[in-house]
């Protein structure tokens, strides 16, 4: 009986807090269990605006379809983890002095676009990793370890649709039941806990247009006819004219999951969990010494945004550079999204007829793509909340809302007319859905 009741009492409170909150056009606002995030800046030389681009990405909003993992720490400088020939060797990535000399040249033409270093770059974000333990500061975050090593289970009631007054309760913490219950959530949902490493340049778009240009005339000199060779020539200038002008922002995103499976929970929970009242200085030195917990690379993408200064232009160049700069990132996440299936978010329908929901150009929205429209279901045996898949959807391209970062601040330019304002994607797909059913992008 009591076990019955526990079991009721957590899918009643599941429920209420992942039902809709209804407004008059639709979701207000929806509970639901996320995918957790940390990112992070791999700094960079000296590159032009570096001080801008690097402030336009620490203060970039937080990718609102995951919970914020921050640990601290929001970049490091990979000069204090060089790779030796020795760690390069037992990681299989050793390089001919060939490659590399070709490299070196082709990254000094293009001002950086080409690294040479680019293959050390894995290795020096897990020596970062592993010297800073950051995997073991994810799970830290966890459970809310405190100074004296303690645990708790708050963060996990707040993210896993659970009421932190349900686990402040004498019967929960009694009861194996109710710890079994956030065991099993907690598998689930620290399983999906990410860190984005990112790089990210600016550069000059008249070296490489210069780049392009001189090659281009190299090519012309070689042409017999002299006419033909000075329209060449002229094309040449003319295309490094027209190119020459801005600069270009390039970020590449590399992607890691915390590992986090039952062999890991249960010697977690076996030799280096506890409580305030079971505190233990030699658990709390057995965490912070333990080499359980690791990051898993899952793959990366990079993105490019040209940032042009026009004379009409009412924005600032630095205005229009943090712009730009915001603007990559959210294109290389969204590639990372697309191409990623473990990486991929749910999103709340904000309406069911028509079907809406809060995303748009921001996550790569093209028109046409695919979605699987899932329902929360409670299991009535563990009072874990589950999705089931009752129907797929289709972005329809006419109706995409464009929400990259600072586009309802973007200028007229005169003689032009705004553009109707959207402030949700439309999709097509049926009538049967209603508010709060979450979505997720299918490949």
């Amino acid at each position: 009986m009591q076990k019955r009741l526990i079991l009721t009492i957590i899918a009643l409170i599941g429920f209420a807090i992942a039902s809709k909150a209804q407004s008059k056009d639709g979701m207000t606002d929806i509970k639901y269990r996320r995918s957790s995030l940390h990112t992070i800046l791999m700094e960079s030389d000296n590159f032009p605006r570096k001080d801008t681009v690097i402030k336009a990405y620490y203060n970039a909003p937080f990718p609102d379809k995951y919970n914020d993992h921050m640990i601290g720490a929001k970049s490091f400088d990979p000069r204090k983890y060089p790779i030796t020939d020795e760690e390069r060797a037992a990681a299989g990535k050793k390089q001919s002095a060939a490659g590399s000399m070709f490299k070196g040249l082709v990254s000094q033409t293009t001002a950086g676009i080409v690294d040479s270093t680019a293959a050390d770059v894995p290795l020096i974000i897990n020596k970062y990793f592993k010297e800073n333990k950051i995997a073991n500061q994810l799970v830290a975050k966890w459970f809310d370890r405190q100074e004296d090593g303690s645990f708790d289970w708050n963060l996990i009631a707040e993210r896993g649709v659970f009421d932190a007054s349900f686990l402040s309760s004498k019967t929960a913490q009694a009861s194996s039941d109710g710890k079994a219950l956030l065991v099993t959530a907690g598998l689930e949902l620290i399983n999906n806990t990410f860190v984005v490493v990112s790089r990210m340049n600016f550069v000059t778009n008249e070296i490489v247009a210069a780049s392009i240009r001189d090659a281009a005339k190299a090519q012309a000199a070689n042409i017999k006819i002299a006419l033909l060779k000075e329209t060449a020539l002229k094309a040449a200038d003319a295309a490094y004219e027209k190119a020459k002008e801005g600069y270009s922002v390039w970020a590449t995103s590399y992607l890691y999951k915390l590992v986090w499976n039952d062999t890991i929970q249960t010697i977690f929970f076996t030799d280096l969990y506890m409580d305030k009242a079971t505190a233990d200085s030699k658990k709390k030195a057995a965490f912070d010494n333990s080499d359980l917990f690791k990051l898993e690379y899952v793959g990366n993408e990079k993105a490019t945004s040209l940032v042009t200064f026009s004379l009409k232009e009412k924005r600032t160049e630095d205005q229009i550079v943090v712009i730009a700069t915001i603007r990559t990132i959210e294109a290389v996440y969204a590639k990372l999204q697309k191409k990623y299936d473990v990486f991929k978010t749910k999103t709340p329908l904000y309406t069911g007829n028509p079907i809406t929901a809060k995303i748009g150009m921001k996550e790569g929205l093209e028109g046409g793509e695919k979605f699987d429209v899932l329902e929360l279901n409670i299991d009535p045996k563990t009072g874990v909340s589950k999705y089931k898949s009752v129907g797929k959807i289709e972005v329809d391209k006419n109706l995409i809302w464009d929400n990259r970062y600072n586009i309802g601040e973007e200028p007229v330019a005169e003689g032009e007319k705004s553009k109707p304002v959207l402030d949700r994607t439309t999709f097509k797909g049926g009538s049967k859905y209603y508010p709060g059913l979450l979505i997720k992008q299918i490949k």
